[in-house]
């Protein structure tokens, strides 16, 4: 009984608090971002919220299994906007490798922008340097959390924008597909240079498993693409949960997020199949009443004796320099050819959302002792205050209509 009233507290809190606000600020901010404000005032102001049971156990199983779904759809709508679109809003198709250079770029500009100004500039700040770490190690973890982009943050986001908007979501996202896969590899370079081969775990069955699962999974989808375009209802149905828990699985074997792993899934799944599921629907769904549990218990999660005043300054630094060298770095170099002004900057604008990911990675950095505390915090302000920018700068520079080139 006790866990069953510490889950309705969990969601009165945590998803019907944020929907009433979310509607009376005329949807202004991201959903997915009110729930994360949320946990982290009260982590901030201490409030014991421990002494309802919140977070609760189930409330914490089902916010996971909501964003893993999110992750899910956003593959699944892949297949949702064909390549004969001629909207205004339509966005040039692209080819693999252009595709994954465009995802170096974005992901390799902040990079570097980052880790030199972090180490000619920051780290000499009293309390930046962590001192069981080498400077440029240092330097390149504070680069990588301003490069990296929010995946499950920034689905709920895509999830959000108007139809016509969607594929520039949609691009958007592949992209930090491909950085958050760069993300977790990179920390493990990281802690492997610091701590040589005492960071490294030996290879079992389950990680070949793993490569063999995905390869399979492709393949099958690859197959009934052509051979099984129409199958029943409840085949399809029936393939949804097992595509979904074979790719979470299967890449958390291989030391990456669950959620690539679901949005792979989803992406490799027969289109004619996809087609024939309620995608927009469950996505929205997930969004509004379920994933918010996640979100809201990942901002309680954050330690609020962390979050002081100079914290608070030297993030907006961070801010600056992260959202400048992200948008920079996409406009350069667009992840497809013939993108307009506009369009690139949109995808920028939506890529420097940094979201739980960079707070996931920062907590990481922090527990292996190659960032500071202070750097850590400042992080942390650096990952709210860009989530929380980028819907209205997503809205500022997004294509209004008329030409495709601006």
């Amino acid at each position: 009984m006790e866990g069953f009233i510490a889950l309705i507290a969990d969601i009165g809190i945590f998803v019907l608090v944020p929907w009433v606000l979310w509607r009376l600020i005329g949807k202004v901010l991201p959903i997915v971002v009110l729930p994360i404000l949320l946990g982290m005032g009260m982590a901030v102001l201490h409030i014991p919220v421990a002494d309802m049971g919140i977070p609760s156990v189930i409330g914490d199983e089902i916010g996971w299994v909501a964003v893993l779904v999110l992750a899910f759809t956003a593959g699944l709508e892949m297949w949702q906007h064909p390549g004969e679109d001629t909207s205004p809003h339509a966005v040039p198709q692209t080819s693999v490798g252009r595709l994954l250079a465009g995802a170096a770029v974005a992901l390799g500009g902040p990079l570097i922008t980052g880790s030199i100004l972090a180490y000619m500039f920051f780290l000499p700040l009293k309390g930046w340097h962590p001192p069981q770490a080498t400077p440029w190690v240092a330097a390149v973890s504070i680069g990588l959390c301003i490069a990296v982009s929010a995946l499950p943050v920034l689905i709920g986001v895509v999830r959000e924008l108007d139809a016509s908007q969607r594929p520039l979501g949609q691009l958007a996202l592949k992209l930090a597909v491909v950085d958050d896969a760069a993300l977790w590899i990179g920390l493990a370079i990281l802690q492997f240079a610091e701590k040589g081969s005492a960071a490294l775990h030996g290879w079992t069955g389950l990680e070949f498993l793993a490569v063999a699962l995905l390869v399979g999974l492709a393949a099958a989808g690859t197959w009934a693409s052509r051979h099984f375009k129409h199958p029943p209802s409840w085949v399809i149905w029936a393939t949804v949960p097992v595509y979904l828990a074979a790719g979470s699985w299967a890449s958390k074997q291989l030391g990456l997020h669950e959620l690539i792993g679901a949005y792979f899934a989803g992406a490799i799944m027969p289109p004619s199949w996809v087609r024939r599921l309620p995608v927009e629907e469950v996505g929205t769904f997930a969004l509004i009443w379920l994933a918010p549990l996640f979100f809201g218990h990942s901002g309680l999660h954050i330690n609020g004796d962390a979050l002081t005043w100079p914290s608070v300054v030297a993030s907006f630094s961070l801010v600056a320099i992260s959202i400048i060298a992200k948008i920079a770095s996409v406009y350069v170099f667009p992840p497809a050819p013939n993108l307009s002004r506009r369009q690139a900057l949109a995808i920028g604008s939506l890529l420097q959302c940094k979201g739980l990911m960079e707070i996931v990675a920062a907590t990481i950095l922090l527990g292996q002792g190659m960032i500071s505390e202070f750097a850590f915090a400042s992080l942390m302000m650096l990952a709210v205050i860009s989530t929380m920018l980028t819907g209205p700068m997503f809205k500022l520079v997004a294509p209004r209509g008329g030409k495709v080139k601006t």
